[in-house]
């Protein structure tokens, strides 16, 4: 049953995203535990939500009779419990992200067409450096922040980190006494700046994909980067903005930084990345707030469950 389970958790997850999909025609797709929260909560999705509790009741009415909670119901206590307990765990990550592409093959679905999410602390890294080395997995780091993470990312040989513009600047936004940038002096933007400049001096070959963004100024501030991961929302207006697009970012440019190459071990990690105020913050908010997300769904499908039991 818990196969069952779990395998309805990766169905949620492909199709969640499918009607974002169908309307911008995106090379990929990525999500987290508060995107699937708010589609799990829109009329679009109700059909999943009836479709998931159908699928999974046989498994609940066994479970039921040995007085287990729905642990294990949703999507989210699969990825927000991971990011909350597992975060710190190395070993743990590697068997969840290893039991994750074992579901995807039953499904059909090739390792080589999936990123496993990992948070970017030290264990999570070296969970990523694991998983690529020795099980061929592909990761994607995200709730990234500081110059270290990223670092220590590149140097783990990862496929690709997520640092988060919009975050970055939330901090700023909440913590300084300025309150708008331009878009080229916005933090996340010269964050993302930066790292992207470092891996392309010095020949790095995991992806850079900036992530969070509040407006389309970030946006084009980091147009030029490897990838770019962008909301619905915002390649809406993308889509009516007739303004020409130049890229920002580029690797011949990058060569001309006066960035020095750095070695990380995990006393070194440590340090330089608390003493960044802000990272050390968002890194730790990010985790909460994601495993948050994940026990609200959980109780909103048990609640969604009752009912359609007592006919609600």
């Amino acid at each position: 049953s818990e196969l069952r389970l779990q395998a309805l958790h990766l169905l949620w997850l492909l199709k969640t995203i499918s009607l974002a999909i169908d309307e911008y025609k995106p090379q990929d797709a990525t999500t987290n535990p508060s995107l699937i929260l708010a589609a799990a909560q829109m009329p679009a999705y109700q059909e999943l939500v009836e479709e998931a509790i159908t699928y999974v009741k046989p498994c609940l009415e066994k479970k039921k009779k040995k007085k287990d909670k729905m642990g294990n119901f949703t999507l989210y206590v699969l990825f927000g419990y991971n990011k909350k307990m597992l975060s710190f765990d190395k070993d743990a990550m590697v068997a969840r992200a290893r039991r994750l592409i074992e579901l995807y093959k039953e499904a059909g679905i090739s390792k080589d067409r999936i990123l496993i999410k990992l948070s970017s602390t030290w264990e999570g890294i070296q969970a990523g450096k694991e998983l690529e080395e020795q099980h061929g997995i592909h990761c994607n780091m995200t709730l990234l922040f500081s110059f270290a993470q990223a670092v220590a990312c590149a140097e783990a040989g990862v496929t690709l980190i997520s640092p988060f513009v919009g975050r970055i600047l939330d901090w700023h936004v909440a913590n300084t006494d300025k309150k708008s940038y331009e878009p080229l002096e916005d933090p996340g933007v010269k964050s993302v700046t930066k790292i992207y400049n470092y891996y392309k001096k010095f020949g790095y070959k995991t992806i850079v994909m900036g992530a969070s963004f509040r407006n389309m100024g970030e946006i084009k501030a980091l147009a030029g980067c490897d990838f770019l991961t962008i909301s619905p929302k915002l390649l809406g207006e993308l889509l009516q903005d007739n303004a020409k697009l130049v890229p920002v970012l580029s690797a011949k440019a990058a060569q001309a930084s006066d960035l020095e190459k750095i070695h990380l071990d995990e006393k070194s990690f440590r340090w330089l990345h608390n003493e960044d105020q802000m990272a050390v913050e968002k890194l730790s908010d990010g985790i909460r707030k994601f495993a948050a997300d994940a026990v609200k769904l959980e109780r909103m499908l048990t609640e969604q469950m009752f009912n359609a039991e007592n006919g609600k």
